[in-house]
């Protein structure tokens, strides 16, 4: 059986489509999956689109892994009947003149377009995975109702649907988009080691702040060591609510009396997009602008994740945040919006606290119940860190991923 099962991945070409490798969750997932797919034997054909301008690229991500994308620069981010009519010629010409054995896609746009030319072209088992959707909180009624209808069609064409949580699976079955029997819960697999190791879990500081390296972040931005940081990583767009993060922190700012004294704590931003300049204004409009910092995009996560002592999470959807998963990883504590497949992460009053979406006011309470506790800041971030490894680990990631082709593959009577 085990060399039945070589002899199927020595064989087995896989074609993995992706709109664009835009930072976040998604780009990662299916960059590790290439990689690690391809070392045990697997070939993979990793097909990505353009990126737009504001979005960030992690193709250098890709490279360093040894994968070198075939670019579709007309598989973007916007809806255009001409350019995603050629984008559709070019991969149905690619899957024809390739062959593989699956096609994989993430993503939306990807999935739409590269499972049809799958399905037109012949190929024998098509996967899709949904890594969030844009089925609620992205578009009004009749343009979601019209994608809801086009996820129903593509299930038909669809070997295997898969979800990163459960929520986001029944979520979609309730949509009616699939069947229990068409779905798998296949958890996000991340490199969670670099979190482990150089995020050591840190004597606190008297006030709840955290020292050693945890402190070189802090250093960076011209803070005292003992500075509490509560920090926002992901892309600035509408969809991830930093404006009421902004809120938030406007009512958190007000009530920093603890035992007497006066904490000093500040509020960063990780991560770019179309709303920087917009964010940056309201901070000022809302007269907090001395307290929040800004940084763009960041590589260097580990030291920024081992700085901040509270993880911060405001959207309105969300798939599987990585932000929160690295952040468990990291020991810290994190406080979010009780949407999409959050409640998976983060369990309310054990590894941090859920609000619910759009308001401010509770979630500056559940932040303020931390800073008024730092033994149980550090208790929930130990508590994270042991439930998301190896969880959420590529290892898993890859054993899951591997026993899904191969029984897909080699199907028994």
């Amino acid at each position: 059986m085990f060399l039945e099962q070589i002899i199927i991945m020595s064989n087995t070409k896989i074609l993995r489509i992706i709109a664009r490798l835009n930072i976040g969750g998604p780009a990662i997932h299916t960059i590790l999956l290439s990689s690690e797919l391809d070392r045990i034997g697997y070939k993979t054909i990793l097909v990505k689109g353009t990126e737009g301008p504001r979005e960030g690229s992690m193709t250098d991500l890709a490279e360093s892994k040894g994968i070198k994308p075939v670019v579709i620069s007309e598989l973007g981010r916007e809806i255009g009947f001409k350019n995603d009519l050629i984008a559709f010629y070019k991969l149905f010409k690619l899957i024809k003149e390739e062959k593989p054995d699956i096609v994989h896609t993430h993503t939306a746009k990807a999935g739409t377009l590269g499972r049809v030319a799958a399905w037109l072209a012949g190929v024998p088992i098509i996967i899709h995975t949904f890594h969030g959707h844009v089925l609620h909180g992205y578009f009004g009624k009749l343009k979601t109702w019209v994608f809801v209808q086009i996820e129903k069609m593509l299930a038909l064409i669809s070997t295997r649907l898969i979800t990163l949580s459960e929520v986001l699976k029944n979520e979609l079955i309730n949509m009616g988009i699939g069947n229990e029997k068409k779905f798998e819960v296949v958890p996000l697999g991340l490199e969670l080691r670099p979190f482990l190791e150089n995020n050591p879990p840190p004597p606190p500081l008297s006030n709840g702040g955290v020292g050693g390296f945890c402190g070189e972040f802090k250093k960076e931005l011209g803070l005292p060591e003992d500075t509490i940081l509560i920090g926002i990583i992901g892309r600035l767009v509408p969809i991830k609510g930093h404006r009421y993060f902004l809120e938030a922190t406007k009512i958190i700012s007000s009530q920093l009396t603890v035992d007497g004294s006066q904490l000093e704590v500040k509020f960063v931003i990780v991560g770019d997009g179309e709303l920087r300049e917009e964010l940056e204004d309201y901070a000022k409009k809302l007269g907090i602008s001395d307290i929040v910092i800004f940084t763009g995009f960041r590589r260097d996560l580990t030291k920024i994740y081992a700085g901040i002592d509270i993880i911060a999470l405001t959207s309105l959807n969300e798939g599987t945040p990585v932000s929160i998963i690295e952040a468990m990883a990291s020991g810290k504590p994190v406080v979010a919006t009780n949407v999409g497949g959050v409640p998976a992460l983060v369990k309310n009053g054990i590894t941090g606290f859920l609000v619910p979406p759009k308001r401010p006011d509770l979630f500056a309470d559940a932040v303020l119940k931390l800073l008024n506790d730092p033994l149980l800041m550090k208790k929930m971030g130990e508590e994270g860190r042991r439930r998301v490894f190896p969880q959420y680990d590529v290892s898993s990631l890859i054993k899951r991923i591997d026993s899904l082709y191969t029984a897909l593959l080699n199907p028994q009577p």
